[in-house]
Formats: structure tokens, sequence, C-alpha cells
């Protein structure tokens, strides 16, 4: 028997008219919801007119003390539709995280004090789109660059970064007078390695706590500050040190003076509550040690460590030697005066320390010494004066010394000659 041939059957699309309302209500949904969340998420926009509202936004002026992140955006005339907000500046807005105020603003308006527009009053290039600058407390417009324009998640990490406190990163020299050491009380971070979580929860709860202070850090792996890592725990690769620097006086530019500073180390280990005493006492100015030069940045070598290694020696001997002294009683000191000429020195010094102390004398400056050497020698001049020969004693003018000796001697050979020619009648 043969087989039988099956029918084939073609499927039918479905008609038009009922697949039109799911489209419709799957579009009318959708621009419900962007349409809500534009009207939820709606930037202000910052009148050109008014002179005060610039001059917040451009200057920080004003009681709010707030920081502005504005795109130029070209106000729409005559009641009709504008140009749609960029989606990377209104991404950016509705993430919420930066810590800044968005607004938009004509950047085309000419401004009357300089009959410039705003593109050309701040140097804001109009060619890179979108044209977005940060303004406000943090100081005059500045423009974002363009490659972190692609998305708005980009912007908001560079908006942080630009605004939220951080601590500074010091790489030469310059950097650490001048963000650092030039300033009035400075946190410093010598980082062993890379950070751990901790170290950096404790950095942001200084950074945040105490926002007039400055915090900087530096890699101890790869650099080496000289004039400082001998008043510090010695170094240990992955272990962090923490020091606080408070100027004394001077400053950087010429006119300020040399620049001085003092510090405190911590030499606990590394906790948030141990970094907070250390910076409030430096506030409060208790416990800092001055330091006699400054410190210096150089790569850090094993020469430069074994250096510092030797300092380190010399400071624990003197302290030794200081605490062996001190520990001596006070009659044992001097005990060694026998009669040499060491001895006899100390028993000197043993007796004019007691003197002073017993008199309340005070040493003497080296401009009081030099005063003290004049009057000596004008002393001696007045009494040398008064030994001199008087007038009626010195030789007559015209007469010296010698021929006064020869005429005595004229007279006395005469009389010589006198007294052998007389004869003795008795």
């Amino acid at each position: 028997m043969g087989r039988v041939a099956k029918k084939t059957t073609t499927e039918k699309a479905p008609p038009i008219d009922k697949l039109l309302k799911p489209a419709a209500g799957v579009a009318l949904a959708m621009l419900g919801y962007y349409f809500m969340k534009g009207m939820s998420a709606e930037i202000p926009r910052i009148d050109v007119n008014d002179q005060l509202a610039l001059r917040e936004v451009f200057f920080g002026e004003g009681a709010s003390g707030k920081d502005f992140a504005v795109l130029c955006h070209p106000e729409s005339k005559d009641g009709s539709v504008g140009l749609p907000v960029s989606s990377v500046f209104q991404d950016s807005h509705d993430d919420g995280t930066a810590p800044v105020e968005y607004v938009l603003i004509d950047c085309d308006h000419v401004l009357p004090d300089s009959g410039k527009s705003i593109y050309e009053k701040f140097k804001l290039n109009k060619k890179k789109r979108p044209t977005i600058f940060v303004s406000g407390r943090v100081g005059p417009p500045k423009q974002v660059p363009e490659k972190h324009l692609k998305t708005g998640a980009m912007l908001t990490k560079l908006l942080k970064q630009m605004l939220e406190p951080h601590a500074a990163k010091i790489e030469k020299a310059k950097d650490l007078k001048e963000k650092c050491l030039n300033k009035d009380v400075c946190g410093l971070l010598l980082k062993g390695g890379k950070p751990e979580p901790f170290v950096k929860h404790a950095m942001a709860n200084l950074l945040g706590k105490y926002p007039s202070v400055q915090f900087a850090s530096v890699d101890s792996t790869l650099l080496f500050l000289t004039n400082l890592e001998e008043y510090l725990p010695e170094y240990v690769a992955g272990e962090h040190r923490f020091v606080v620097f408070k100027k004394i006086s001077g400053g950087l530019a010429e006119a300020d003076g040399r620049l001085k500073t003092s510090i405190i180390p911590l030499e606990d280990s590394l906790t948030f509550n141990a970094m907070n005493s250390l910076v409030s006492n430096a506030l409060n100015g208790k416990n800092l040690k001055n330091i006699p030069a400054l410190p210096n940045i150089k790569t850090r070598t094993k020469k430069l460590e074994e250096a510092e290694r030797q300092k380190r020696d010399r400071k624990k001997d003197q302290a030794r030697r200081k605490a062996q002294e001190d520990q001596k009683p006070p009659q044992q000191t001097f005990s060694a005066n026998d009669g040499s000429k060491e001895g006899r020195r100390l028993e000197r010094e043993r007796r004019r320390a007691e003197h002073n102390a017993e008199n309340n004398v005070k040493p003497k400056t080296p401009e009081e010494i030099a005063e003290m050497e004049k009057r000596r020698r004008e002393r001696m001049e007045e009494e040398a004066a008064k030994w001199n020969i008087e007038g009626e004693d010195e030789a007559e003018e015209g007469t010296s010394f010698e021929e006064e000796d020869e005429g005595s001697e004229r007279f006395e050979d005469i009389d010589g000659e006198d007294d052998d020619d007389v004869l003795d009648l008795d």
C-alpha cells in the first residue's frame, strides 16, 4: 500500500488590528514613563538677567557656598520647543551622588559688564559638545574635558574626584612643600604598600571630620623623605606610617621668610582613633617637635636607608647615655677630681654650675662677652696712661738720652782727675 501524502497548511498572520492595541499600550506606557521621569528630574535654569544668581554660579558668592555643574543650553524663544538636554548631563543629574547642583544656562548670553558672551568670558570651547563646566565654591568656570562626557557615570565620577575632599598625592619635593608643608596643619600618610580598606576608610573619616586640615599621601616603597624618616618608625614593607605637620612660621614666598615646621609622628599602630588623636593634638599645639630642616623627597635607595639607620643608632646612643647620667646621684658626676687636669676642670664646672644656680646667674650672650672685653681693654689703656712718665722727667727737646749719658760721664772724668792731683797735706 502506498503512503497517503499529508496536506500542507500555511499559517496565517494574525490580523493587524489585534496587534495594534498591545503595541499602542506599550508605546503609551513608555511615553508615560519618560514623561514622568522628565517631570521628576527637571533641571533648573539660571536667569541670565539675575546678576546675583550669575555671580553665585560663576564665583560661589553668597551664603549658599555651593558647587555647580552647568550645561550650556540655549533657551527656547517664542514658545518653541527647545533642544533636548544632553543625556550625559541628565543621567548624571538623575544619579544624584555627585556633590553639586545641576543647572542650565544660556552661554550665548552677552554679559553687560564685559560685552562678551559667557563662552568668550570664560574661554569655553563651544565646539566640544555637550559644553559642561564646573564652578561655584570650587572656583571660576572650568570646562569638563570631552573624555569624561561619554556617559553619565563617567561625568559623575569626575565630579566626585573634583569636589569631594581627598588626600593630595605627593610625588615631588615641590608637591610636598606646596600641598603639605606650607599648610597650617597637614596629615601625611606614608604608604608602605597598597592601602587596606580600613586605611582608606580612616582617611575618608578624617577628611570629613577636619575640612580645614590638608591631608596627603606618599608612596614610601619608591620615595624616601630625608630629614624626616629618623623621627618616624623604621620603614617596613607593607606597613603604613602617619605624621602630622604644623607650620611655625615663614612660607614659600621670599618675603615670607624661611619656612619652619613641627611634627607629631604616630608611634602606635595605624588606626582611626590614633590618627584622630594625633590631628587633634596638632590643632591644639600639643606634643609638637620642631625639626631643624624641612623634609625633602628622594628616590628610595639602600644608601639612603643605611644613612638613616646610622642616624637612628646615634640617637639611641645619645638617649642611652643621657639616661645613664640621669640615673647617677649628683655627687658621683664630679667625684673624679683626683688632681688631674680633667678632674680640676670638672670640679670648676661643678662649682660654677652651683654658683649660677644659687645666684640665678644666666649665661652671657656673645654680644655681652664682646662688650665686656671692650670695657676691659679700655680700663687697661686708662691704667697704662697713669703710669706714663710726666713732662718734667722727660728729656729736653732736641737732646737724646745718649747725649745726656755722655755728658754725665765727661763730668765724672773731670772730677776724677782733680781728685788725683790734690795732695794730702795732712
